[in-house]
């Protein structure tokens, strides 16, 4: 079992803070700020714990909210050296972007100054929305600016921040209604030179395609034509869960139309009969009887059984094929039935089917054993 996240996000951090806070405004309160950030602090949990330390900085820093953000921004350390932002550093910037949410909301120019700086050490893609929603045209109008900013961070905060279902965050309402303004955002953005940009576009595009599918398809197939294979991976993430849902259209796009004359010969998982904590591995044998070249794109669904008898459907990514004339092949995927923190695994039949191209195609199964 992995370890909570909130440990990495220990009551070492409002010291942290404190220490940085008080390097450049000697008056401020450290030992009543650590003090009042420490109460009930471990009963929290690690967006709760930044949170809550938030609402320390508010009692403790200048009631003069432009003065407070100015101690924020004077505080902060070095800016990420590398493209993307990795581990759990970083997350000790986390109550200044809550601060600034909540308490620099009534200063947008200041606050954008903060986020700007923030977002250069660990991300203000939690602040920002807030003023998308307060200020929506002056901050879109901001982000036009920082999606050709020189550091990658500040423009892969213009599409993570935007994103309308971004975890963590309060979606926004207004842009899953009119995904207009953001996917203008996103062209900016498409071709971005950084891997760590054109995965949060993708990830943005997903979430468009939760409330709009087929506008996604639209951007997908006019991106597609005449794409960089970079751009190609960022539209197949972009679909990820349109494919997963064989949505034909998307699937059309990828080259992987209902009209694929490949199919499934054989379906085979074995074992049959898979005790808790081991694996099951699913073979697919594919033909393509035509006399022309075609692509497959296979996913395997496995019928999991939840702990009153019913059954819930998980799809796995397979593989993408391209089996020439009279081509036959074989796609393998191995399920693992361990426990997770995310699924819990129950003893019964496992029905296993497979999706060809959007179509689901009937497969085997396996028995699940305590």
């Amino acid at each position: 079992m992995a370890e909570p996240l909130k440990n990495s996000f220990g009551p070492d951090v409002p010291g942290r803070l404190a220490d940085m806070i008080g390097g450049i405004e000697p008056e401020f309160d450290k030992a009543g700020f650590i003090e009042q950030c420490l109460e009930n602090y471990e009963s929290l949990e690690l967006t709760g714990r930044a949170r809550h330390i938030a609402a320390a900085l508010a009692v403790h820093l200048p009631s003069d909210r432009l003065r407070a953000l100015e101690i924020i921004v004077g505080s902060l350390g070095p800016e990420i050296e590398e493209a993307e932002l990795t581990g759990m550093g970083g997350f000790v910037y986390l109550p200044f972007v809550f601060f600034v949410a909540d308490h620099g909301i009534e200063h947008f120019e200041e606050s954008m100054t903060a986020q700007y700086e923030l977002t250069k050490r660990f991300t203000a893609e939690f602040s920002i929305r807030a003023f998308l929603d307060r200020y929506p045209d002056a901050t879109l109008a901001r982000l036009r600016e920082w999606a050709v900013d020189p550091d990658v961070h500040v423009r892969r905060l213009v599409s993570e921040g935007s994103r309308p279902r971004l975890p963590w965050a309060p979606r926004l309402r207004a842009f899953q209604a009119d995904p207009q303004p953001v996917i203008e955002l996103l062209e900016l953005l498409k071709d971005d030179p950084e891997e760590y940009v054109r995965r949060s576009v993708a990830n943005n595009l997903n979430d468009i395609a939760k409330d709009h599918p087929d506008v996604v398809v639209e951007i997908a197939r006019r991106w597609w034509d005449g794409a960089s294979s970079d751009r190609r991976r960022l539209i197949r993430h972009g679909l990820r869960s349109l494919i997963k849902q064989g949505h034909p259209d998307a699937l059309d796009v990828l080259g992987y139309g209902a009209d694929s004359p490949v199919r499934v010969t054989a379906v085979g998982v074995t074992p049959e009969v898979v005790a808790i904590g081991g694996s099951v591995r699913v073979e697919i044998d594919l033909e393509n009887p035509s006399p022309a070249e075609a692509g497959a794109l296979v996913d395997v669904i496995v019928h999991f059984v939840k702990a009153n008898g019913s059954t819930s459907p998980k799809v796995f990514k397979g593989a993408e094929v391209s089996l020439s004339p009279g081509e036959r092949t074989t796609v393998s995927k191995s399920v693992s039935v361990r426990q997770h923190s995310t699924r819990t695994h129950h003893p019964g039949r496992h029905e296993v089917e497979v999706q060809l191209n959007g179509r689901v195609v009937p497969g085997a199964g396996f028995d699940l054993t305590p």
